[in-house]
């Protein structure tokens, strides 16, 4: 609990900074990136305080994580030997991988969307997208709806819900991902139909 004490009391001090939005991007970067830090401890209290830019700070933290996939893309796709071995350690296991990149091969659009909505470390999915050569236009297209999805949600919530949103998502975020995932794998069963 401490990290997310830490957290709420730099987003308290960061509420009114000029550099408020770029500190989400930057966040949002790194979130999807090398620090898996929970996000949404510090985007919802800044949403609450911030309702006049709750649109603005989704869309910043959706541009932080895409720029930060894209770069997670690249390391899998450019620098893999260099570099694989020690992110799968880091954040999985080469078992865990191996999977990811069957996956990838055989579903790669909605396990991208899939693992892009859920609350699980993205880094391996990216790095397995850049590793198989995974279509890099599918692989934004995906993450750019699972991450608004995301964050466009959260804003939503604190758009209806106000200050009681924070209690709401900590009180249904566990439902709210698994009917969210259950739509996402029938979306993704329905399109091998077609």
């Amino acid at each position: 609990m401490g990290l997310i004490k830490t957290l709420k009391h730099r987003t308290k001090s960061a509420v009114n900074s000029k550099h408020m939005l770029k500190s989400i991007t930057v966040a949002s970067f790194l979130e999807s990136t090398i620090v898996p830090i929970p996000l949404e401890a510090v985007m919802i209290p800044l949403m609450q305080a911030r309702r006049e830019k709750l649109w603005l700070i989704a869309l910043m933290a959706t541009i932080g994580c895409i720029v930060g996939a894209l770069a997670g893309y690249a390391l899998g796709y450019y620098l893999f030997d260099l570099v694989g071995d020690w992110i799968i350690e880091t954040f999985s296991n080469q078992d865990q991988f191996e999977q990811i990149s069957s996956k990838m091969d055989n579903q790669g659009f909605w396990f991208v969307l899939t693992l892009g909505i859920v609350p699980i470390p993205f880094q391996i999915a990216m790095l397995a997208a850049g590793a198989t050569k995974f279509s890099l236009l599918y692989f934004l297209i995906a993450t750019a709806i699972a991450r608004s999805l995301r964050y466009f949600g959260l804003a939503l919530i604190v758009f209806i819900a106000g200050n009681k949103a924070e209690e709401l998502i900590r009180k249904y975020k566990t439902k709210a991902f698994v009917v969210i995932t259950a739509i996402a794998a029938l979306l993704w069963w329905l399109s091998t139909l077609i």
